[in-house]
């Protein structure tokens, strides 16, 4: 197996905002080149909709060629379209579909074969508490994180001799854009403060912050971890500990 590049490059997809800008600002800090896709445009970032999957061999490609070979792969990106079943379109299914499962499968095909014909790597997917728990009017957006978790095994499995370790991190309730819900903010509503601040299903009596997800990451992707893959790590407060 090769050693860690020096200065490692880091590719982080949703890297413009929340989770994926803390993930790009800590690994940042750590030391790594980080190189941010998002499709929303920032400081840096390379214009990217993860979804666009027959692209991403020419994309890696891209980036090895301009900042040298890919080192770690962080898969960050994410939509959620509440839909109850009753209303739930093609439309809505696919795109939640081909942004949370679809995209990070493949850039991690992409950058995975790369890293394994050079004998490192690591990969880590954002996955969700939905991957295992459920809730009304998110059936594709809990398929789709289910099925990421399901593949960052199989990910793990057949990278691993090779050298590249490949994990996800679970979170619950994150203070990000996407807890904002029809333009209303679902942590400073009384359904999280009631049911689950002053409720009791939440241990820690506080929502996430994207930096606490960001040191998990830093984790998983650093020198320090040699042997866990195909894990699912869980940064939820306790959330799905709570009966």
């Amino acid at each position: 197996m090769s050693a860690r590049p020096e200065r490692p490059v880091a590719i982080v997809t949703g890297a413009t905002n929340g989770i994926g800008a803390a993930v790009a600002e800590r690994l940042t800090a750590d030391g790594h080149t980080v190189v941010g896709l998002d499709i929303e445009p920032g400081p840096g970032i390379v214009a990217c909709d993860v979804a666009a999957i027959e692209g991403h061999d020419a994309l890696v490609a891209s980036i090895e060629a301009e900042h040298g070979p890919v080192a770690v792969l962080v898969n960050v990106a994410g939509v959620a379209m509440p839909q109850p079943l009753r209303d739930l379109s093609p439309a809505t299914y696919r795109r939640q579909i081909a942004v949370l499962l679809d995209g990070p499968v493949f850039l991690a095909r992409a950058a995975g074969i790369r890293m394994a014909e050079r004998g490192w790597g690591r990969i880590v997917n954002i996955t969700s508490v939905h991957a295992s728990v459920s809730e009304r009017n998110s059936l594709a957006y809990d398929a789709a994180k289910g099925g990421l978790e399901a593949a960052t095994r199989t990910l793990a499995i057949e990278l691993g001799p090779s050298g590249v370790l490949v994990n996800s991190v679970a979170p619950g309730f994150v203070r990000t854009r996407m807890s904002i819900v029809d333009g209303v903010d679902e942590l400073a509503g009384s359904w999280f403060q009631d049911r689950y601040r002053d409720g009791g299903l939440l241990p820690l009596q506080r929502a996430c912050e994207p930096s606490e997800v960001a040191s998990a990451v830093s984790h998983l992707v650093s020198a320090d971890n040699t042997y866990i893959t195909g894990a699912r790590i869980v940064v939820d407060g306790g959330l799905t500990v709570t009966f």
